[in-house]
């Protein structure tokens, strides 16, 4: 409240010196007792003014705020949530965000009253609805109110401070009940206001991205190009208001949040998208370099410095900035602030994660060592995590002794997990039997309560696995039972490991059965039933192997058949009733020995992962080296590629390997960056077929075809045009992908514009009344280079931007932009984006453009790029016999398509030449004229240059038949994937009632 409408209520101000003046907490309450009756009876009476409940309330709250219970003044909050007055609606707001909470039977009277000011054109009454709507946040409040609340967000009228609650308050719902905020089908709108020139609005947006981007990636990628679109303009360009420099660092929580946030994406394939991160991080780096001028600026200039990092290492580990980074997190260790020295380990480690070296971090090994001396135990924290991540065979025995020495002094808050590391640490990288024995037991010897499950369960399950180990095992289990001191936990792997291997050992000096015996019995007094449980199995082993000493085993399992506990008492009577039957062999089939465990993924690195386990801002790594992250980066990516729709689950059918891996490797997905399983291709291309292929038909020498054969074929042109069996109609399934794709959504309309602009070089692409699209392409061999305008035809600006150009078959068509498109476009103005296409292999799908912009509200295009097949197939002038010696050549079906469809007449009602081989040359073939007697054939040739799959030669011949208004299109090369490719292009422009491309 403020201090003109609390000093105007004169009651009020008198009740706080009132209630200050007490000394004691009796009169206090006394006082404060009497002032609620006092309101109560007021509220009873009813007939109170705007001004009255405005006071009384204030009353409430501030007793409220003191920390007595108020049972009243609810109904009155409410009434005055729809005054009119400032004054009373902000004492009613704050009212109900103070005296309710989210699932109160109250709060269902204020929604209508929240819509209504959420509607208004007032911001200051939009604040207030929101503020109450982010303190309460119950569901049925977030399902009623989140859609008002998102369109205050994007409505272009809102002010910019009201934009910045609406995306915290969407962010508390969405964190509450995510479930209520359709997320996915508002990501496109969100982003573009990452675009706002106010970058209050930027960063309370930013915020609600790097949340969302989290559960729905795949939805919010575009916001990857923005983030990186807004930190080239901060860092680079200095395009920021000078109020948002803070110590002279421009808008440092921005720059954090879209550093951070660029590490929920993997590196971007575009090029220009690359460099520009590369030149931020470069400069933030070099920036990082000047002496601060006080604390506040060193410690927001350290801040973006570790996020720059740890992009710069999540992007690329060998690039220059990581090298350089490196080197200052040598110093960082080192720093006399505890921050800095937490933030410096806590990136080492991150580096640690994911380098393919670790000799960098190595040089700093002794001072990390050091760190778990701190005086901090966050330092402390970080160093064993770093410690824990940098091991590897030649460092382990050094690091895991500081551990176990460490461990006897290290705080109890970091004592479990330390153990969990050291055993991790002792399996993974041990390179001898003894070594790993001695530490793990020494282990569980020193560790004591800290010592899990999992670890001793881990410890058998190796031993009984190796039998190189398990004499060695045995003979060092009983001298840590015959020690002066022995936790119960040596006392179980003790049982265990004697139970089943002491017989090795048994004529040892010291190790016979009966010292067995008494090591592991003098201990049992002191253990807990489950352990005089497992200790009992021993003794009936024993029973089998050792019959020398069957009478110690009997008197001990018959005084444990009178015991209270059921489970002790039935164990032993089942023994002895095993010990006494006649003869031995079900005695010996019981106790025979354990065969080895299953191989199966460990259990101590699952515990060490729930630890540490994502916080509300999810981490892109975990604790560990770069073997331990790379699963979840593989997962993270096939995540991705799948899209998020289904919260990242992979759809039933995919083919996955079956993760069965040993104990000590780690299980890694054979899943490629499309979330394809891969699996090998066979070739089922003949000899002759791979000769054929790539075959440069301009270097070909010339043939002489036989006159009589060329005739023959010819003579084809004058038979009626029936579809032969062995030409089957073409159908897109023959060329489709394995695992069916959901359908593009395309902007309506556009179809036509493309379907045009696949045989011929420039032209419009789209047009509304708002924006023009235009095309210019020019293509050599396997590359090509696109021109895109686009123009604005309104007077008004055009925000946010954003161009975006993808391959949907990213491996065999490569699509780049050499530079990053503008995010405004001015009124009537045009503006070109110019996209570069590699053909590497066959491909079917063009690529997509995607188009979004502010014009008052939010317009989306999506559009195909009429980058087909045959815009890279290269016109090859053939002679009479050159062509027919390479039709025959190629041969029939496969190699060979053909289909029969309908066409239109020209104007004049003969058949349209003109139009026919104009689209033939817009395909790229090349006409040959004199090869065909017939004047209304057409006959056509090619080259189609790809990369990586080399050159493939393409042979047509179109026969149109005038009175059937039948055209045959006859498709010969020498790869039969592209012969089914280009006849259906073809076949598109062609004919008169064919489904368009």
């Amino acid at each position: 409240m403020n201090s003109n409408s609390a000093s105007s209520m004169r009651g009020l101000t008198q009740y706080i010196a009132d209630l200050r003046a007490c000394r004691v907490r009796e009169l206090e309450e006394k006082r404060i007792n009497k002032e609620m009756a006092h309101i109560r009876q007021k509220f009873k009476e009813g007939q109170l003014d705007g001004y009255q409940k405005k006071k009384y309330l204030s009353k409430i709250v501030f007793t409220y705020i003191l920390g007595y219970q108020v049972d009243i003044g609810h109904m009155e909050a409410v009434n005055l949530i729809a005054s009119t007055k400032y004054s009373e609606k902000q004492i009613g707001y704050l009212a109900i965000t103070l005296l309710m909470h989210e699932n109160s039977e109250i709060v269902r009277l204020v929604v209508n009253s929240i819509k209504k000011d959420l509607d208004e054109m007032n911001e200051v009454n939009n604040c207030l609805a929101l503020h109450a709507i982010a303190n309460i946040g119950g569901k049925e409040m977030a399902e009623a109110l989140a859609g008002d609340v998102h369109r205050l967000l994007i409505s272009p009228t809102s002010k910019t401070f009201v934009k910045k609650k609406a995306a915290l308050t969407l962010l508390r719902l969405y964190r509450k009940h995510p479930e209520v905020i359709p997320a996915e089908e508002w990501a496109t709108r969100i982003i573009a206001i990452m675009d706002d020139e106010n970058l209050g609005v930027a960063l309370a947006v930013t915020s609600l991205i790097m949340t969302l981007a989290q559960d729905h990636a795949d939805a919010y990628k575009g916001s990857y190009q923005k983030a990186v679109n807004r930190l080239n303009k901060i860092v680079i360009e200095d395009d920021y208001a000078t109020e948002y420099v803070y110590y002279k660092v421009p808008i440092p929580w921005l720059q954090i949040k879209l550093l951070r946030l660029l590490q929920y994406y993997p590196p971007s394939e575009d090029s220009n998208i690359r460099t520009a991160i590369h030149n931020v991080l470069e400069t933030i780096i070099n920036n990082s370099q000047d002496a601060p001028k006080n604390v506040q600026h060193n410690n927001a200039q350290n801040a973006i410095l570790f996020e720059a990092i740890n992009l710069a290492i999540q992007l690329d580990t060998e690039s220059t900035v990581v090298a350089k980074a490196a080197v200052l997190l040598g110093r960082f260790i080192l720093s006399r602030e505890t921050n800095v020295r937490y933030l410096g380990l806590d990136t080492m480690a991150h580096l640690a994660a994911c380098a393919d070296s670790l000799e960098p971090i190595k040089m700093h090994q002794d001072t990390i060592i050091l760190s778990l001396r701190d005086k901090d135990i966050s330092v402390r924290r970080r160093g064993l995590d770093l410690l824990y991540s940098m091991c590897d065979v030649t460092n382990a025995k050094v690091i895991v002794a500081e551990l176990l020495k460490y461990l006897q002094v290290a705080d109890y808050a970091l004592r479990e997990e330390m153990v969990l590391k050291i055993a991790i640490l002792t399996e993974k990288f041990a390179t001898e039997y003894p070594w790993y024995v001695d530490t793990i037991l020494r282990l569980i010897s020193s560790a004591g309560d800290h010592v899990g499950e999992e670890v001793w369960y881990r410890v058998v399950q190796i031993v009984t696995n190796n039998e190189d180990v398990q004499e060695y095992a045995a003979t060092k289990v009983l001298e840590h039972l015959k020690s002066p001191s022995c936790h119960e936990n040596m006392i179980k792997v003790g049982g265990y490991i004697l139970g089943e291997f002491g017989h090795l050992i048994a004529n040892e000096p010291g190790a016979s059965p009966i010292e067995q015996f008494h090591a592991l019995h003098s201990r049992s007094h002191l253990c807990s039933q489950p352990t005089r449980a497992l200790l009992l199995s021993t003794y009936v082993k024993w029973l089998n192997l050792f019959p020398e000493i069957r009478e110690q085993i009997l008197y001990v399992l018959n005084r444990y058949r009178h015991v209270l506990d059921a489970e002790l008492q039935q164990r032993a009577c089942e023994y002895v009733a095993l010990a006494e039957m006649p003869g031995d062999s079900l005695l010996q089939a019981v106790c025979d020995e354990m065969p080895p465990f299953a191989e199966r993924s460990s259990l101590l690195l699952s515990r060490l992962h729930r630890k540490h386990g994502d916080t509300e801002d999810k981490r892109t790594w975990i604790i560990g080296g770069k073997e331990a992250n790379k699963d979840r980066e593989e997962a993270r990516q096939a995540s991705l590629s799948k899209g998020i729709a289904n919260g990242g689950a992979m759809p039933i059918g995919d083919t996955m390997a079956t993760l069965i891996t040993s104990d000590r490797q780690p299980a890694n997905f054979t899943v490629n960056a499309n979330g394809a399983s891969m699996l090998p291709t066979s070739s089922s291309q003949s000899d002759i077929l791979s000769g054929l292929e790539g075959l440069d038909m301009n270097s070909a020498p010339s043939l002489t075809t036989p006159p009589g054969e060329s005739s023959e074929i010819l003579s084809a042109g004058r038979q009626p045009l029936i579809p032969r069996g062995s030409s089957p109609e073409v159908s897109p399934s023959i060329v489709a992908t394995a695992t069916p794709a959901a359908p593009l959504r395309l902007t309506p309309g556009a179809g036509k514009f493309f379907q045009r602009l696949c045989f011929v070089q420039e032209g419009i692409l789209f047009e509304d009344g708002q924006l023009q699209i235009g095309l210019k392409t020019e293509y050599h061999g396997h590359m090509g280079r696109l021109a895109l305008y686009f123009g604005n035809k309104i007077s008004a600006n055009f925000s946010s931007f954003t161009v975006s150009v993808k391959s949907l078959e990213p491996e065999a068509l490569v699509v780049t932009t050499p530079r990053m498109a503008t995010n405004t476009l001015g009124g009537m103005t045009q503006v070109q984006q110019v996209v570069h296409v590699e053909c590497k292999d066959f491909f079917t799908k063009p690529p997509l453009l995607e188009v979004s912009y502010l014009a008052g509200s939010m317009q989306e295009l999506a559009l195909r790029l009429p980058v087909l097949l045959t815009k890279f197939v290269e016109p090859v002038q053939l002679g009479h016999s050159d062509f027919f010696e390479r039709w025959k050549q190629i041969g029939g079906p496969p190699r060979e398509t053909q289909k029969i469809f309908p066409f239109r007449l020209g104007q004049t009602g003969d058949i349209d030449v003109h139009r026919q081989r104009r689209l033939i040359g817009g395909a790229r073939m090349q006409i040959l004229e004199g090869v065909d007697p017939n004047p209304v054939n057409a006959v056509g040739a090619g080259v189609l240059h790809m990369s990586r799959g080399g050159k493939v030669g393409c042979l047509l011949r179109m026969e149109p038949n005038k009175e059937a208004k039948l055209s045959r299109l006859t498709v010969r090369t020498t790869n039969d994937l592209v012969s089914t490719e280009v006849l259906r292009i073809l076949v598109s422009g062609l004919g008169s009632e064919q489904e368009k491309l």
